[in-house]
């Protein structure tokens, strides 16, 4: 309780001191209360100020054009967090937030992937705490990243591309695969498109990416016919680029298309069919090509080019034929 009533002290005394006079401050206040009990008397209104202070951090993120999904699992992930600790999170300590990712995976049996995503949302909370004068320093600054172990990431092989090609029942379901295939686009993104957003001339379309940002994909002369011969047999007006099979024709949804691939998946016995996939197999077969790491990371809309490389698995056999030639 008393490092509790230091921190709070000076944490309000942040707007009249700098950084010297708050670590005189704090280590006076801990030489004095060595020799005094400290109690709590009153817990103040801590759930209302976190509360404003975790509104406040969610607007800041809306502003800087966080989608409105991640604003929700930032939100989740902090409330979470307050529920637990019960505490102010401007008194919040580094052992706390420890302690508190520890328990949370033993209790979820959470991967490490899953704790350092909390880690890195609770980071980015804190250290607005921390550019907001609310803190003098981020609690988790000295929780480094996670370990996680790098696991190869499954794509499609060009069999099983064309065996999902010749056993789509449906001209939107073939319009679909060779769209992922083809684009490497979002599932998020694709089920945003509408009729007019596609330039058959051009073979391209702009989607709208994560951050609210646009960009252009291109689509290969296959998913051009099979687009055209899909919508020239559309019986609806609706705009959507692809709606639902029986009316009133709506816009399909994401869950629409994941349900329809794992059913085309399953009836093929093809592992793990799921629209992310076709977007790794695209960027694995650009690298394996000899695309330039740049111009694959423009076409698959990452903001940094480390995400890229996560995508692109190089096969080992082009590894050896590269050995072969530039060292062997």
């Amino acid at each position: 309780m008393r490092d509790e009533l230091i921190s709070e002290v000076v944490q309000r005394m942040l707007p009249y001191l700098d950084n010297k006079q708050l670590v005189d401050l704090q280590n006076n206040l801990n030489q004095v209360l060595q020799r005094y009990d400290v109690e709590l008397i009153n817990g103040g209104n801590s759930e209302n100020d976190n509360q404003e202070l975790v509104g406040k951090f969610i607007s800041a993120k809306r502003v800087e054009g966080c989608s409105e999904k991640t604003l929700k699992y930032y939100l989740a992930t902090i409330e979470s967090m307050t529920c637990s600790l019960e505490k102010d999170v401007r008194i919040i300590q580094t052992e706390d937030l420890r302690k508190y990712l520890t328990d949370y995976q033993m209790q979820n049996g959470s991967s490490k992937v899953t704790i350092d995503n909390i880690r890195r949302i609770l980071s980015s909370f804190f250290a607005w705490l921390e550019d907001e004068d609310y803190i003098i320093k981020s609690p988790v600054r000295r929780i480094h990243k996670v370990k996680t172990v790098s696991n190869i990431k499954e794509t499609y092989t060009d069999e099983e591309l064309e065996l999902m090609r010749d056993n789509c029942e449906e001209l939107r379901d073939l319009a679909i695969v060779d769209m992922l295939v083809s684009t490497g686009m979002r599932i998020g993104e694709m089920v945003l498109l509408n009729r007019d957003d596609l330039n058959f001339n051009e073979r391209e379309c702009i989607v709208l990416g994560k951050g609210s940002k646009e960009r252009i994909v291109y689509f290969d002369a296959r998913t051009k016919l099979h687009l055209q011969e899909y919508l020239k047999n559309r019986v609806d007006d609706d705009p959507a680029l692809f709606v639902t099979l029986r009316a009133p024709y709506k816009r399909i949804q994401i869950g629409g298309i994941e349900s329809r691939l794992r059913e085309l998946g399953k009836s093929l016995k093809i592992s793990r069919v799921h629209p992310h996939k076709f977007r790794r197999t695209l960027a694995t077969m650009a690298i394996d090509k000899g695309m330039p790491i740049e111009q694959l990371q423009r076409l698959l809309g990452h903001q940094r080019i480390d995400t890229t490389l996560q995508y692109a698995m190089v096969k080992q056999s082009n590894v050896k034929i590269a050995h072969k030639k530039y060292i062997g």
